[in-house]
C-alpha cells in the first residue's frame, strides 16, 4: 500500500482495470498507514520446503519485464515488486521493520533488531520454519510468493506442465486461494491475527506504534491481483464474484477475531483484556472538562452495553448482520441476538464472554459456510446495500472504523455491479462524488463525526439505487 502520511486517512484513490472484461473498475480510496500493516506476511500452509521468490522469477515463468504471456501474464514478480504502488506492498513488508518507525516500535517492546524479532516475522516475511527454508528462500522478500501459494516444493517443478490440473497443483500443496474462505483464513492470519507465532499485533504493539488493522477480502484482492480472470482461468478454477468474496470475509473476520478472543491466551493482557479487541476510539478520545462540554460517543442499538463501557470493535459484525438479512436470512435472527447477547456478555450481562464469543464465532462460521456455498446473482449487491442503509442498520454507524468498513462495502459492491455487467462504468462514474463524500467522512480519524457520515453514506446508497 501507499504510505502517504502515518494516519489512517482514506486519501489514495486508485483504479484497477479488470484486464478479461476491459471494465474500467470504480476508483478505490484506501487506508494509508504507517507501516505497511495493511499487507503484511501471511504464513503459508503445508509442510514441505518454502523454494524463494527467486525459484519463481525466471523469464521463461514470472519474471518477465512485460505480461504478456500466452497462459498466464508472466510478469507477476515485476508487480510483485512495484515500489510504490499496492501491488508492491507485500514486497516491502520486511524492508519497514528496518525503518525508524519499524525499530522505534521494537525498541519500545525490548525486541531488539525488528528485523530479526520473531514477534515481528511471523507477519513481515514468509514464516516459515528454518527446517523448511530452501536453498534460494530469503527472510528479506519479505511476503513472498509462498507467503499466500503455499510452501512450493511438491509443486513447483510440475505445476505449469501440460497434465497439470489445478485439482492436482493443490494436492501437492499449492494453496486454493480460488475458494474465498481459504483466502480469507490465508490473508486474516495476518490482516486481523492467529494463534502461530508472530502472528499477533497486541495493544502494547499499538501503543508503541503499529498501525490499526482492518480487513475487506474483496478491496485487499483487488489491491494485490497480479494475474488476469481471463477464460482459462475461469476453466481451471472459477470466475470469482466480487460480493461473494466480500460476503464470505465478512464472516470469517468475525469467525476470527471472536474466535481468538474466546482463547484466554489471547483475551487478556496481564490483568486487563486485550484492547486490541476493543474499538479504538472508545479510550482515545479528547478530555472535555469544561462547562459546555459535549458527548463525544453516542450510544450504539446493537451493543445492549452500560453507558461509557469500552465496546468489541464489531465493524464487520455490523456488516455481517445485514449480509446475513439480505443474502442468509433464514440464519440473519439467530446471528443478530448472537452479538447482542456477546455484547451483553461483555457488559457483565447473561453468560461469560468468552462462551458467548465461542457461540458467536460458531454462527459466523456457519454464515461462511452459507455465503460461500449459495448462488450469486446481479440483485445481490442491491439487497445489501439496502439493508446497509436501513434504519436498523444505518444507526450502528456510531464508530469510525465501523463507519470505514461500511464505506468499502459501498464501493465494493459498486464495483462487484460493474465486474458484473449489471451497472455500466458510465453511469458508476456519475455517482463517484456521492461515494467520495463518504469516504471524505473518514478521511481523518480524528474529526470524525458519526452524523456527517451516516448522512453522506445515506446519499452514496441512494445514488447506487436509483441505479437499479
Amino acid at each position: 500500500m501507499t504510505v502517504l502520511k502515518p494516519n489512517w486517512g482514506f486519501l489514495t484513490p486508485l483504479r484497477r482495470a479488470n484486464a478479461a472484461a476491459l471494465r474500467m473498475s470504480t476508483v478505490r480510496v484506501i487506508a494509508a498507514f504507517g507501516l505497511l500493516a495493511i499487507f503484511p506476511s501471511v504464513t503459508a500452509s503445508g509442510s514441505g520446503t518454502f523454494e524463494g521468490v527467486a525459484s519463481c522469477a525466471g523469464s521463461t515463468c514470472h519474471g518477465r519485464a512485460e505480461g504478456n504471456g500466452a497462459v498466464v501474464r508472466q510478469d507477476e514478480i515485476a508487480t510483485w515488486q512495484e515500489p510504490s504502488s499496492p501491488s508492491g506492498a507485500h514486497s516491502r513488508a520486511y524492508a519497514v521493520l528496518a525503518g525508524r518507525r519499524g525499530q522505534q516500535i521494537a525498541k519500545s517492546l525490548g525486541l531488539g533488531d525488528a528485523t530479526q524479532a520473531k514477534d515481528c516475522l511471523g507477519c513481515h516475511a514468509t514464516f516459515a520454519p528454518s527446517a523448511q527454508r530452501g536453498a534460494r528462500f530469503q527472510l528479506s522478500d519479505g511476503v513472498g510468493c509462498e507467503s499466500c501459494h503455499g510452501a512450493s516444493e511438491k509443486w513447483l517443478s510440475s505445476h505449469y506442465a501440460v497434465p497439470a490440473t489445478h485439482a492436482s497443483n493443490v494436492a501437492d500443496g499449492l494453496t486454493p486461494l480460488e475458494n474465498p474462505q481459504v483466502r480469507a483464513q490465508v490473508c486474516l492470519d495476518c490482516h486481523y491475527g492467529s494463534t502461530k507465532p508472530g502472528q499477533f499485533v497486541t495493544h502494547s504493539m499499538m501503543a508503541a506504534g503499529h498501525p490499526r488493522v482492518s480487513f475487506e477480502l474483496d478491496l485487499f484482492s483487488a489491491l494485490q491481483q497480479h494475474h488476469n480472470i481471463d477464460d482459462d482461468y475461469k476453466r481451471r478454477k472459477r470466475a470469482p464474484d466480487g460480493v461473494r468474496f466480500w460476503a464470505v470475509g465478512q464472516a470469517e473476520a468475525v469467525k476470527r477475531a471472536t474466535g481468538l478472543f474466546s482463547n484466554p491466551k489471547f483475551a487478556m493482557e496481564g490483568v486487563f483484556p486485550q484492547y486490541y479487541f476493543f474499538d479504538c476510539h472508545s479510550c482515545h478520545r479528547q478530555i472535555q472538562d469544561s462547562s459546555n462540554r459535549r458527548l463525544t460517543f453516542e450510544e450504539n442499538p446493537g451493543r445492549p452495553i452500560p453507558f461509557g463501557n469500552a465496546p468489541f470493535n464489531d465493524e464487520n459484525i455490523i456488516m455481517l448482520s445485514a449480509v446475513a438479512g439480505a443474502l442468509v436470512p433464514g440464519k440473519a435472527d439467530e446471528f443478530k441476538q448472537a452479538s447482542r447477547n456477546f455484547h451483553g456478555a461483555l457488559g457483565g450481562k447473561g453468560q461469560d464472554p468468552r462462551s458467548a464469543a465461542q457461540d458467536l464465532s460458531r454462527r459466523a462460521g456457519a454464515l461462511s459456510d452459507a455465503l460461500s456455498q449459495r448462488a450469486y446473482s446481479n440483485a445481490d449487491a442491491f439487497e445489501v446495500i439496502d439493508i446497509i442503509g436501513n434504519n436498523a442498520t444505518r444507526p450502528r454507524f456510531t464508530d469510525y472504523s465501523g463507519s470505514v468498513q461500511a464505506v468499502m462495502a459501498v464501493d465494493t459492491l459498486l464495483n462487484g455491479l460493474v465486474t458484473n455487467g449489471r451497472v455500466t462504468p458510465g453511469a458508476a462514474a456519475s455517482i463517484r462524488a456521492s461515494i467520495n463524500r463518504a469516504y471524505k467522512a473518514v478521511e481523518e480519524p480524528n474529526s470524525y463525526n458519526p452524523a456527517d457520515f451516516r448522512t453522506s453514506l445515506a446519499s452514496a446508497l441512494a445514488s447506487i439505487r436509483r441505479l437499479k
